[in-house]
This record gives structure tokens, C-alpha cells and sequence, in this order.
């Protein structure tokens, strides 16, 4: 991992640890981290997540990759340099949400083994789950409600992970769904899986 810019920081310890923080919270902190083709139902997957946690009272929040690109990351692109700066970024976003003592969701298409590799890394142990959304890509494309695919293949979007630019699906996530089973089977899954 490289080190910050400038020489002059310290980092500050508070009072509050991981355990106290479960303790007020009433449950554990993770990062689930959903990987997977565009058009896999990553999102679709988070916000459903999401919503049967909350219901369940735990303290959850879903960073889906579209909606961090009109703010956080509205400056960068999709190039191999900026996809890994994006991922970057997000693992840090959520390395702080869940040392908040939240379960935090992500809804990215992450395609470099390499990058969620070292978002995992700034975790401690157990605390990053790695969600692999392994839809059929002949679904994925049959779901392309922004009509990228068929721009990919034409040749009007370079840099599309799966068709123009590489997708490294996980070796060995801790959990592997796909969304053209029942979306309420897929959440269960998951839900138990975080045993939430």
C-alpha cells in the first residue's frame, strides 16, 4: 500500500473501539462487497440487502458505483488508472463505515482481482465479505436497460468490463449468487451467510 503525500500526520486514536461500537449497535460491522458484470443485478442485490437489514435493525448503507460517480469520484473515468483510483477510494469510504460499526454495501463492477485485493487488506480479519454476483452474461446483456452493451460491441464504449476491457471474477469469494434466480433467494443467502 503506498504511504500518504505528506510526512507531517498522525493518526488519531479515539475512545471507541470495534467491539463497543457492536455492543451500542447491537450487531457486527462488514464491508459486502458485490462484484460483477454490469447488468448482473449487483445494485438491485445491495438495495435489497439493505433494506431487509434495516428492517431487521441493523445499520446499513448501499455505495452504488453510478451514484459515487456523480459526486466522490464525478472526476474520474473508466480507464485502467482510474477504475483502480475508484476502488481505492471506495475502500476506504467503506473501511471507514465499517469501523463506524455499519454494514456497508457496495454495488461495484471492481473488475481487477489486484484492486479488491487491497480494499480487503485495509479490513481487519472477517470484516470484508466478498460477494461474487455470477450472472450468465447472456443475461446481463438481455438486462441492459442502459443499452451498454450493444454500444460496447459496436464499438462506441471502449474499456467495457467483460467485452472491451477484462473482468477478473473472484477465486474464492465468501459468497456467490446469481440474480437470475429469485431475487428474494439471493438475499436470503447473503443475509444468512452474515449470520444478521
Amino acid at each position: 500500500m503506498n504511504e500518504p503525500v505528506s510526512s507531517n500526520i498522525v493518526r488519531a486514536d479515539g475512545h471507541v473501539d470495534g467491539p463497543a461500537r457492536a455492543a451500542n449497535l447491537g450487531h457486527a460491522s462488514y464491508t459486502v462487497w458485490f462484484t460483477g458484470l454490469s447488468g448482473s443485478g449487483k445494485s438491485t442485490l445491495a438495495f435489497a440487502v439493505e433494506r431487509a437489514l434495516i428492517d431487521r435493525g441493523v445499520a446499513a448503507y448501499v455505495l452504488d458505483g453510478d451514484n459515487v460517480r456523480f459526486g466522490l469520484n464525478r472526476d474520474l473515468g473508466f480507464s485502467p488508472e482510474d477504475r483502480t483510483e475508484n476502488i481505492r477510494r471506495i475502500g476506504e469510504v467503506c473501511r471507514l463505515f465499517q469501523d463506524a460499526g455499519m454494514v456497508v454495501l457496495t454495488a461495484f463492477i471492481s473488475p481487477y482481482a489486484v484492486d479488491r485485493a487491497q480494499v480487503r487488506a485495509i479490513h481487519p480479519k472477517g470484516r470484508f465479505v466478498e460477494v461474487f454476483v455470477d450472472t450468465p452474461l447472456e443475461v446481463c446483456e438481455a438486462r441492459d436497460v442502459k443499452g451498454l452493451y450493444a454500444k460496447a460491441r459496436s464499438g462506441e464504449i471502449g474499456e467495457f468490463s467483460g467485452i472491451s476491457a477484462p473482468y477478473e471474477a473472484p477465486v474464492d469469494p465468501e459468497i456467490t449468487v446469481d440474480t437470475s434466480k429469485p431475487l428474494e433467494r439471493c438475499v436470503a443467502e447473503i443475509i444468512s451467510a452474515l449470520g444478521l
